[in-house]
């Protein structure tokens, strides 16, 4: 019998604890690869509790239960998570961990499916219980797979070819990358579990889940330049297994369990940054030495070559041209009233759509009107969903998959008619002082993201406000939209990534804010790639060369609070966006992009 409650859910979660001589059990957003993005058939959190938001966790005790968010999801939780049935619990200030310990009784058993959960989490927790006289028990199967009938099975879309034009490198080539680099270390295999890795590593993409183009496997590189790929056998097609090569071997993905326990003595690199415990626990158990160490695909990933670079450019003028006619045509509609945020959305996939070469969103769109917009990761969805009002701002950040690159992109627009107050001004100025210097800035090559964060944030701590997210995350080629290791936010915080060097040819976004909680939110964000600054310098020098081309809402700037210098780069930067795209456009759209990139 299905159970149709949040609360019958919870109740037979319990009774199946209760059947394992289990007195708990926490649930993350996860899947067996640490994804971001999880398929249906992961969403375990989501089907328990009704929680629908990107990060958060949940802990179960016999006799109360709590869900763990951070700041982005506070209004989120309570709208959508049941207050009678869970507490609210805010993260850094607690943990599950935290929780549970102060909740469960000394003897208690709690559980943990140690393919949802990274090793690290899972020794923490562990020596954290302990001091409790609380035992930490990896489960055998998860107990919340055994009560939700209706579960999703896994996709079977097949794993198609990345062609080399596009990736810029064979798959051979990367492996012998790699091959190096073990035989080098003194390591004789690696396993390589985040999806994005496998993809890049093979030059393989996949539909398997949304907003990020993989296929659910592993793989298993060794010294001697081969590898396995654990992929259900559905999903392998002859293109594939012919694109793969001799060199690569295809094994059902019910193998890579036995297959870990089979290396015995050997030296095997796994990254606990990407890899679950589960992975840890096989190799361990198999007689492995395991060696803790960053996975060797994750930073030639990140620094992308001629061809990712030049198929980004190539993307994102072509994404340029689909925001714009958006952006045309919301600022004829929206100020009649009767568009809503779900109505935006749809209507700016259109516009993507019509390309006729888009594979997918990079990541669900961000359509906030009003005090939505003051949300940083605000998710419209039919509950959420309301009309843009006329006379306010609205933010719109998204971003599209195509074959030759990932875009992302954040516009803030005043929806009229009358004109936006004189604060919305002064704070989307602010905003925009801190992007241009961002956007300008030199540094020494090897500078960290950390600091250059403080850059976007000046002009606003002058103004006595601050945002709350980081600055800048790294995107992939037709892979991960927040893709790492590099990050530019403030140094110490919560974000891995801070201290990686920038090196060149890096994509990172440049996306500053504001936001007045209930009232409205800005956002700025453009994608920069990483490149030599051209200046005459002591040593190298890198700077940034944008790739995102689509107007900027004059409207919401006060140009008197602007330098000489960034009055430049808002008319250069305009003019930029003018040569890339009115090739695109024709008609009123073209009129409208003429007046929007006229001088300021």
């Amino acid at each position: 019998m299905l159970m149709q409650t949040y609360e019958a859910r919870l109740d037979g979660l319990r009774k199946e604890l209760g059947k394992r001589g289990l007195d708990g059990f926490v649930i993350p957003i996860s899947d067996e690869h640490m994804s971001e993005y999880v398929g249906s058939y992961a969403q375990r959190l989501k089907w328990l509790t009704g929680f629908g938001g990107s990060a958060g966790s949940a802990a179960v005790l016999k006799d109360r239960a709590a869900m763990f968010t951070d700041g982005r999801y506070t209004v989120q939780v309570r709208e959508q998570v049941d207050g009678k049935l869970y507490d609210y619990e805010d993260v850094p200030a607690t943990s599950p961990a935290k929780w549970i310990a102060e909740h469960a009784p000394e003897g208690a058993k709690i559980g943990y499916d140690a393919w949802l959960h990274g090793i690290g989490w899972a020794e923490d927790a562990e020596k954290f219980f302990a001091k409790k006289g609380i035992e930490l028990v990896p489960v055998d199967g998860n107990p919340i797979d055994a009560i939700w009938d209706d579960r999703p099975q896994a996709s079977l879309a097949v794993a198609v070819p990345h062609a080399d034009e596009h990736a810029g490198r064979s798959s051979a080539d990367k492996r012998a990358e790699v091959a190096d680099w073990l035989k080098r270390e003194g390591y004789d295999a690696t396993v390589i579990s985040a999806l994005d890795s496998v993809a890049w590593l093979l030059n393989m993409r996949g539909e398997d889940v949304d907003n990020t183009p993989v296929a659910l496997s592993y793989v298993l590189a060794h010294a001697d330049g081969t590898a396995e790929l654990f992929i259900a056998p559905e999903k392998v097609t002859p293109a594939l297994t012919q694109h793969l090569g001799n060199a690569v071997t295809v094994r059902d993905r019910a193998d890579f369990v036995p297959a870990l326990e089979k290396l015995a003595g050997k030296s095997v690199a796994v990254d606990p940054n990407h890899a679950v415990a589960g992975i840890f626990h096989a190799l361990e158990a198999g007689g492995a030495k395991v060696v803790r160490t960053d996975d060797p695909t994750v930073l030639p990933k990140a620094i992308k070559n001629p061809a990712e670079q030049q198929g980004h450019r190539d993307a994102q003028a072509r994404d340029g041209a689909a925001v714009s006619r958006f952006l045309r045509w919301l600022s004829i509609e929206a100020p009649k009233g009767g568009v809503d945020e779900l109505t935006a959305a749809a209507k700016l996939r259109e516009f993507r759509e019509a390309s006729g070469v888009l594979k997918d969103a990079s990541f669900d769109t961000i359509s906030a009107a009003g005090p939505h917009a003051a949300l940083p990761h605000y998710k419209v969805d039919e509950d959420s969903n309301i009309e843009i009002p006329p006379s306010s701002i609205y933010l719109v950040d998204s971003g599209g998959q195509y074959l030759d690159g990932t875009t992302d992109i954040t516009r803030t627009v005043w929806v009229g008619p009358g004109e936006p107050s004189a604060e919305m001004v002064e704070r989307n100025t602010r905003v925009l002082k801190g992007h241009i210097q961002l956007d300008m800035q030199k540094f020494p090559d090897r500078t960290s993201g950390g600091a250059l964060d403080a850059l976007a944030r000046m002009h606003l701590w002058n103004g006595g406000v601050d945002y709350g997210h980081g600055t800048g995350h790294g995107v992939g080629s037709f892979l991960s939209v927040h893709e790492g290791p590099q990050r530019i936010s403030k140094p110490g915080g919560a974000f891995p990534g801070t201290e990686t060097p920038l090196r060149e040819g890096m994509i990172l976004s440049n996306e500053p804010g504001y936001y007045k909680q209930g009232h409205y939110g800005i956002r700025i964000e453009n994608l920069v790639l990483v490149v030599p600054a051209g200046i005459e310098s002591e040593g190298d020098y890198l700077g940034f060369e944008t790739l995102t081309f689509v107007p900027l809402d004059r409207r919401l700037v006060d140009k008197g609070l602007l330098s000489p210098a960034e009055i430049d780069w808002w008319n250069s930067y305009h003019a930029k966006v003018w040569d890339i795209l009115s090739p695109q456009l024709e008609g009123e759209d073209l009129a409208w992009l003429k007046a929007e990139c006229a001088p300021l």
